[in-house]
């Protein structure tokens, strides 16, 4: 079996005595990973340091008991890590065996037997419990073959890329534009698909669509270009509310979203699987060269870095609001970049500026274009900002462009 772990994540092993947990501990982590009676007395804190820190913890106990196991899949979710269980499931006749062996420091018989009592109960409701992944090895051979991989989480997936990168601000169906910008770059546009003759990616973003005349050609051309493997990207506000409603849920659908789905009423069923795919499979966020550069639709936190969880999600994806609403009728926007005081440069966009929008270590290139304004990217590392003017108001905003 092919255990996947995060490699930011709590693992929690299950077993009673003797089912071999130390042992499978000391095969597949390095001992500072190991969180044990042996290694610390406070369990929880040694954990959380260790999340705290985005490192890896295993804790090697029996956690047979529903209330422990929650303290660290809590323990995970407030720090926006992953939760594993790996559930040692050794037949106990051998796990007596095994502790007689021990001699003097073995348990007793009817102890180690109450906990394959407990282990049987727990089998039935850990699938429940909150936990990312569960995977039971329920014998000797299935412990011996077993095989752990440590996998990123989505937002590290590339961080050893280290570009060069074109950054593109919210696209919102802005087709002319987006490719204008693209041959602005220095980007061959002539062939199947775009290519850049210095082996530059592209990095979009999100809210490819809704407003603007061309939604689908651009989630067209950003979906076969992160196929190729010459794009990135990551989810936007207005991607989410498409993706809800192709999944079937209920969304209000204003004059932006619904220009979208005029559009896709065109487009074969296969298509709309594929952009459902796509959207679904889109990151929160993307640590790229090395943790230097991050990008997020709307933004993030210092200490959402590299973490995923429905919180950091929600404030990639949003931004940091009040919960109040303006004279417009908008949400209220509060300027997490005015407090950000990180080393890696945050790429965003979102909130709409006349001119991007530097700040501590950040810039916003979301510079309107769908409301007559610009389409602007940024080149990375080069830090050089390139644009090109809408060719027309697409969608009228509801308030005036900060800064205009």
């Amino acid at each position: 079996m092919k255990i996947e772990v995060p490699e930011l994540s709590v693992v929690v092993l299950v077993g009673v005595q003797g089912a071999g947990k130390s042992v499978f501990a000391q095969r597949w982590f390095q001992p500072e990973e190991i969180v044990s009676k042996d290694t610390c007395a406070e369990f929880r804190q040694c954990v959380a340091q260790r999340l705290q820190q985005g490192l890896l913890a295993v804790v090697d106990d029996t956690n047979l008991y529903p209330q422990t196991r929650k303290q660290y899949v809590d323990m995970a979710r407030s720090h926006h890590a992953a939760a594993v269980a790996i559930v040692l499931a050794t037949p106990v006749e051998l796990c007596l065996q095994r502790n007689a062996d021990r001699g003097t420091s073995a348990p007793r018989e009817d102890a180690v037997r109450f906990q394959a009592e407990m282990l049987a109960k727990t089998l039935r409701t850990l699938g429940s419990e909150g936990f990312q992944q569960v995977y039971v090895l329920n014998s000797p051979d299935e412990v011996e073959f077993a095989e752990v991989m440590r996998v990123p989480l989505p937002p590290t997936r590339f961080r050893s890329d280290r570009g060069p990168f074109d950054i593109i601000g919210d696209v919102h169906g802005c087709y002319e534009e987006l490719m204008e910008l693209l041959q602005l770059l220095g980007w061959r546009t002539e062939g199947a698909l775009p290519m850049h003759p210095e082996g530059r990616k592209l990095v979009f973003l999100g809210d490819f669509g809704d407003r603007g005349p061309n939604s689908v050609g651009v989630f067209r051309l950003a979906m076969q270009m992160v196929e190729a493997g010459t794009a990135y990207a990551v989810i936007g506000n207005h991607d989410y509310k498409l993706l809800r409603y192709l999944q079937g849920e209920g969304v209000h659908i204003p004059l932006g979203l619904r220009r979208t789905l005029d559009e896709l009423e065109h487009q074969p069923p296969a298509f709309h699987d594929a952009l459902r795919e796509f959207i679904q499979g889109l990151p929160s966020h993307l640590v790229l060269d090395e943790g230097r550069l991050v990008v997020a639709h709307a933004g993030i936190k210092q200490s959402y870095i590299g973490r995923e969880s429905p919180a950091v999600r929600e404030f990639c994806i949003y931004g940091e609001t009040t919960g109040e609403r303006d004279e417009y009728g908008l949400p209220v926007r509060l300027n997490w970049a005015e407090r950000y005081q990180g080393e890696a440069f945050i790429v965003y966009g979102h909130t709409p500026y006349a001119e991007p929008m530097w700040q501590n270590n950040t810039v916003n290139i979301d510079t309107g274009c769908v409301f007559g304004g610009r389409l602007t990217a940024l080149r990375y590392p080069e830090r050089e900002l390139v644009s090109v003017p809408a060719r027309e108001v697409y969608y009228l905003s509801k308030r005036p462009l900060a800064g205009e």
